[in-house]
């Protein structure tokens, strides 16, 4: 069975990534309203009758926006850290509030969900690995530095939604803050383009056939300038870049005889300021 997936929205002004089967599915983060997360959802062919639950990986205002009214909407479980809950301060029902705890996998449906910590600024701030029938897709933004946890689930995916955040000559250059600059660039702020090329080369593994480009800086980066960065060094992978306005398409993921395949789905057929 096929995982499908797509980038709703990728960037400091929401975040919200859609992964499922034929059945069931799953949102990671909710940053952008409810109605908008609707919308791209129909234009792509993907109902929310199949969002069986919402994941969240850590309480920045671009990634849990969303979750009140959708998860209110569609009675979601939302699968959320009893730290991030804390910080993030969204009104969520109780009986839909659910804990998780690091490398503990949640079943929803045959569908599974590893979450694992990682480096960035935030309460308590977690990456999420999503396994479904021999195929398994990464959900690595919002990193300061790539941690052992990161390199080991990484190595395992046929499709990776990878943080390139800034370009490191733009920021330096540019005119935020020395102090956001320091934060944005830190071992708890974002991947840089170099950071994500390098993660990339030395660690991508042998399945890994879709590699979506993800969080943008608006200020700091340029789509056209991740996009000559990675496409010199993509290989048999396919490379996208996610847009911080619109979706991205839906990818078929499968895995046959530990080879992904390459097409795009046709799926009709079937509050804590962030870091810039």
């Amino acid at each position: 069975m096929p995982v499908y997936i797509t980038s709703l929205n990728s960037g400091s002004n929401g975040n919200c990534y859609y992964i499922g089967n034929e059945h069931e599915a799953v949102l990671i983060d909710a940053g952008i309203s409810c109605r908008e997360t609707e919308k791209r959802m129909k234009k792509l062919g993907l109902v929310m009758e199949k969002v069986k639950a919402i994941f969240v990986s850590h309480e920045h205002s671009d990634h849990i926006t969303g979750i009140p009214g959708i998860s209110k909407k569609y009675q979601l479980p939302v699968y959320i850290t009893n730290a991030t809950l804390a910080s993030s301060g969204i009104p969520i029902e109780k009986h839909l509030v659910h804990s998780f705890t690091a490398h503990t996998s949640i079943a929803i449906g045959n569908l599974s969900i590893t979450p694992f910590p990682k480096f960035h600024d935030a309460s308590d701030p977690h990456s999420f690995i999503i396994s479904g029938d021999a195929v398994n897709i990464g959900v690595f933004t919002d990193i300061g530095s790539p941690c052992k946890h990161v390199i080991k689930y990484f190595k395992q995916c046929n499709a990776a939604f990878l943080e390139a955040n800034y370009c490191e000559d733009m920021l330096e250059k540019g005119n935020y803050p020395v102090h956001l600059k320091r934060r944005i660039s830190s071992d708890n702020g974002h991947l840089s383009n170099m950071q994500a090329l390098d993660l990339f080369l030395r660690h991508k593994g042998k399945n890994l056939s879709h590699l979506i480009l993800s969080h943008l800086s608006k200020n700091n980066n340029s789509m056209s300038l991740v996009e000559s960065i990675f496409s010199e060094h993509s290989g048999n992978v396919e490379i996208t870049v996610a847009s911080r306005y619109k979706e991205t398409p839906v990818f078929c993921i499968e895995d046959l005889n530990g080879t992904s395949s390459r097409k795009k789905a046709n799926v009709n057929t079937h509050t804590q300021l962030t870091l810039f």
